[in-house]
């Protein structure tokens, strides 16, 4: 089999994405959850307590430390639990938690919850208040496995016996939050 017609082909398409990778190189790509579209001056981020207006106990507190957390773990900003002293100020504000059933077993128990929490998020700068980025309603949506064997429709509930959910959603919802404000999103 002759193969020699195929070399300069490859060899052309090679060539055309070294050319590409060299040009783009210094263009501000960056890995996902590597890159930062903040000003940069902002180098201390205050994260104080979000606000919670739900019936789900503890629940601020809990996703405060998951998003100072998740911050933390990019590495690129110094977080600092309040709002004074640094450089910009991410609140938040929870304002509803909803679980609904996703799917049922055999006995008409569901098996999947889809997990819904509601909050109002805003990054701004310290000095001169500017919004850095924000999202008054953002919607964080997530299912997850019912491992109790019971219906639980009340947040406060399934928290109660789901003992990883609430850590699980704690995650997921920082994880969420930082890459759309790192990566503008």
């Amino acid at each position: 089999m002759d193969t020699k017609g195929k070399h300069p082909r490859a060899s052309l398409i090679l060539g055309v994405l070294g050319v590409l990778c060299v040009s783009t190189a210094g263009c501000g790509y960056a890995l996902a959850g590597r890159g930062s579209f903040l000003p940069a001056n902002v180098q201390t981020i205050g994260i104080p307590t979000f606000t919670n207006r739900t019936n789900v106990f503890n629940l601020e507190t809990l996703l405060t430390q998951k998003v100072r957390a998740e911050f933390i773990g990019r590495g690129r900003y110094r977080i600092l639990p309040e709002s004074t002293g640094v450089d910009a100020v991410l609140v938040g504000d929870v304002s509803s938690v909803s679980i609904t059933p996703a799917s049922v077993n055999a006995q008409q128990l569901a098996s999947r919850y889809t997990l819904m929490i509601v909050a109002n998020i805003q990054l701004r700068a310290v000095p001169g208040d500017k919004v850095l980025w924000e999202n008054p309603s953002l919607i964080f949506r997530e299912d997850y496995a019912n491992t109790t064997g019971r219906n639980a429709l009340d947040p406060a509930a399934f928290f109660g016996e789901e003992v990883n959910a609430l850590d699980r959603v704690g995650n997921d919802f920082a994880r969420t939050i930082v890459s759309a404000i790192l990566e503008a999103f």
